[in-house]
């Protein structure tokens, strides 16, 4: 299988378990991940997990090469300002983007086509090149700017993906419900995975 390159965006919504838990699924399989953060997503890990995220890309890069030994090779770090990384432009972009969690000031700011930061330009370059942008949004309750936001981006064909899990796998644990939409993640970037069983299926 020949091998994708995943943009990968954590932004400061609340559900930093999502985008983690999927860095190191994509670093298990056959994917190159672009990953890119937000000040403010740095807040969230400190707050929901306990994690202190070093500011800068290049030891956020090797901090996560020490956490996930496994993506040695297969990780690169890029800061907000990066305007030569390859994901700002058509000719460098990668195969899919994914804004995990994604918070409603990145989504708005995605709808209006914004380019203040790489992590706008480069959703803004996955939309004008036709390529997969799959959002994962962690709000509730949504409001009608929200809403009107998301069915803008969809009419776009971007992937509106809400961190609503299902409970219908009986999970047991947390870990079984953030599982349960990386999962969903997964599959929407055509990467197999074996999270959790597919409806219809036992194992």
């Amino acid at each position: 299988m020949s091998e994708k390159t995943i943009t990968l965006a954590l932004s400061g919504a609340s559900g930093m378990a999502y985008g983690l838990r999927l860095l190191e699924c994509l670093l298990n399989t056959n994917t190159r991940v672009q990953l890119l953060t937000t000040q403010a997503a740095h807040v969230v890990a400190a707050q929901e997990l306990n994690i202190t995220l070093p500011s800068r890309a290049a030891h956020l890069e090797n901090w996560l090469h020490d956490r996930y030994p496994y993506g040695r090779g297969k990780l690169r770090v890029f800061s907000r300002e990066d305007w030569f990384a390859p994901m700002a432009s058509g000719t460098g972009a990668g195969d899919a983007m994914v804004v995990c969690p994604c918070s409603m000031g990145t989504l708005a700011a995605i709808a209006q086509g914004l380019s203040d930061n790489l992590i706008e330009r480069a959703a803004d370059v996955m939309i004008k090149e036709n390529r997969k942008l799959v959002l994962v949004p962690r709000e509730t309750p949504f409001s009608a700017l929200h809403l009107e936001n998301m069915l803008k981006l969809a009419r776009l064909n971007v992937t509106i993906l809400a961190a609503n899990p299902g409970f219908y796998h009986h999970p047991q644990r947390i870990e079984d419900i953030v599982d349960f939409i990386v999962a969903r993640i997964l599959d929407q970037l055509g990467i197999s995975h074996e999270l959790m069983p597919r409806w219809g299926e036992t194992r």
